[in-house]
């Protein structure tokens, strides 16, 4: 079947349904392209058939890159203040050729931790689409991020207050804006552990496996509160994203598109307005809350989807 025709098979209430799932479970610790391998298979008829990842010339997954874009905008909306100091940040140590402030450090520990993605997700990215994009795959995937994320706030159940044993505020961040006191904490990782992070960002590429979830979780085993982790997972996954996009959503411009250009628009603004909601509300959760509920979230839905496609299906 020719990419045309299941291009055209997408329908705009699957694209506006994708967008929404995306842009709320690519931030939300539960894997969006686990989600967006299995939803549709459980729903089965055209869903199934209109949206798999693995088919042969499907543009599903540039799609699914399309909507991962528009999520980053939303990270970028959100951020724009932290995104102005950062960018202001690298400019100034490329010019001083030193890095002197918590925004210059900031900006290269994320230019550190995305390399490893950025390297494996070229070299990786057709062993993961026809191997590992099918729901089985994804339901273990999906199991198993619930155990990192077990394990994660295991690690950090000294207190589930916003700042946790280990990152005590000085009497100097007692008067500061809460968005800095977490740069400063942020910007006290090395950069060997801000590859160690990035490595952990390539574990994502395995549907199943959350980018937020395993990026905070290694945050998390750096020393990182649930706060801190959660905002520099959410600002790493912006450059990532963008990576991505530049290299598979050209590819809808041509045939390729043809016939989902609409529907893909319409799924994007989708996924812009999830997004946008799911990062204000997670950013605040995260200040006071861990990743239990998400963790057991993640066990029981990837091992009950197991069964169901290994056993009932």
């Amino acid at each position: 079947m020719s990419a045309t025709i299941l291009a055209s098979a997408m329908t705009y209430p699957e694209a506006v349904g994708v967008g929404l799932l995306q842009g709320v479970t690519e931030l939300f610790p539960v894997s969006s392209l686990g989600h967006s391998i299995l939803v549709p298979a459980w729903i089965g008829g055209h869903w199934k058939a209109d949206l798999n990842v693995a088919a042969d010339g499907s543009p599903y997954l540039n799609v699914l890159v399309g909507l991962h874009l528009a999520t980053a905008l939303a990270l970028v909306v959100y951020y724009w203040r932290d995104w102005v100091k950062v960018i202001g940040g690298l400019f100034g140590s490329i010019r001083k050729r030193r890095i002197e402030t918590v925004d210059e450090k900031i900006a290269w520990l994320l230019i550190v931790a995305t390399i490893p993605v950025g390297i494996a997700g070229v070299a990786l990215d057709s062993f993961f689409r026809e191997h590992l994009g099918k729901p089985v795959p994804a339901s273990l995937f999906l199991a198993l991020n619930g155990v990192v994320l077990f394990i994660a706030d295991r690690l950090r159940r000294g207190g589930t207050g916003r700042r946790r044993a280990g990152a005590s505020l000085t009497s100097e961040e007692a008067d500061m804006p809460p968005e800095e006191v977490s740069d400063r904490h942020i910007a006290r990782l090395t950069f060997r552990q801000a590859l160690g992070i990035g490595c952990a960002q390539v574990l994502a590429l395995c549907p199943g496996i959350s980018r937020s979830g395993v990026t905070m979780s290694a945050g998390i085993f750096r020393g990182l509160t649930h706060e801190d982790s959660a905002r520099f997972a959410f600002m790493l996954a912006t450059p990532a994203i963008a990576g991505a996009a530049l290299i598979k959503v050209p590819a809808l411009l041509g045939p390729a598109g043809d016939g989902i250009r609409g529907q893909m628009l319409a799924g994007a603004l989708a996924a812009f307005v999830a997004g946008y909601i799911s990062v204000r509300f997670l950013s605040r959760y995260f200040e006071t809350r861990t990743m239990t509920p998400f963790a057991i979230y993640c066990a029981v839905a990837g091992t009950v989807s197991l069964l169901w496609f290994t056993v009932g299906g």
